[in-house]
C-alpha cells in the first residue's frame, strides 16, 4: 500500500509541475497561433490531474497533510525535470516526443491499474479516475503529439533530436517508477 501512497504523492507533484510548464508553453509559443491554443488545450485537460492524484491517495489512507509534507523522491524529480526541459528548451517537436512516451506509458498502466485497484483493494469508481480518465484522454493526446511532431520534426536533424528525446524520456519513465518503488518500501 505504501508504494501506491508514494505514486499518488510523487503524481500529485508531477502533475502540478505540468500545469505550470503548459502555461510556459504557451508563452513560448505564443508568436505561433497554433501551438499556443494546442498548449491552452493541454492546461485545460490537465487542470484537474493534481486533483485526481490527490483523490487517489485520499482513498488509499493519505492526509491532506501528507500532500502538503510531499517532496519528489530523485527520480521523480529528475523525471520532471527532463519533462520541463523538454517544455522550456525543446522544440515543440522534442516536447511532444517526451509527451507521447510519458501518455503512453500512462495510458497503459491505466488500464491495468483500473482492475487490480477495483479487485485487490475494493476501490470505487470516484476513487480511481485519474486511472480511468488517463486510460481514454491520454489515447487521444498521444495522436496529438504525434501529429505535431509530424508537422514540426521535419530536417533529418529535428527527427533525430525527437528520436534522442523520445528514448531519454523512456528510461526516465522506467527510472521514476524504480524510484518509487525503492522510496515507498516500507
Amino acid at each position: 500500500m505504501r508504494r501506491l501512497q508514494g505514486w499518488a504523492l510523487q503524481h500529485y507533484l508531477h502533475n502540478i509541475a505540468l500545469l505550470k510548464g503548459f502555461a510556459l508553453c504557451m508563452v513560448k509559443n505564443s508568436h505561433d497561433p497554433e501551438l499556443f491554443k494546442y498548449f491552452l488545450y493541454q492546461l485545460n485537460e490537465e487542470q484537474y490531474h493534481p486533483d485526481l492524484a490527490k483523490k487517489f491517495g485520499l482513498a488509499i489512507g493519505l492526509q491532506e497533510e501528507d500532500f502538503q509534507k510531499a517532496t519528489p523522491v530523485f527520480e521523480c524529480l529528475a523525471h520532471t525535470s527532463k519533462t520541463i526541459h523538454g517544455m522550456l528548451l525543446g522544440s515543440a517537436a522534442e516536447n511532444r516526443a517526451s509527451a507521447l512516451v510519458n501518455e503512453t506509458m500512462v495510458c497503459r498502466y491505466s488500464e491495468e491499474h483500473i482492475a487490480a485497484l477495483r479487485k485487490h483493494y475494493g476501490l470505487n469508481d470516484k476513487q480511481i479516475q485519474f486511472f480511468t480518465v488517463h486510460a481514454v484522454a491520454d489515447q487521444e493526446h498521444t495522436k496529438m503529439a504525434a501529429e505535431v511532431i509530424a508537422k514540426h520534426a521535419v530536417t533529418d536533424q529535428q527527427q533525430r533530436l525527437v528520436r534522442e528525446s523520445a528514448r531519454h524520456m523512456v528510461r526516465f519513465k522506467v527510472a521514476k517508477f524504480d524510484g518509487i518503488y525503492d522510496a515507498y518500501a516500507s
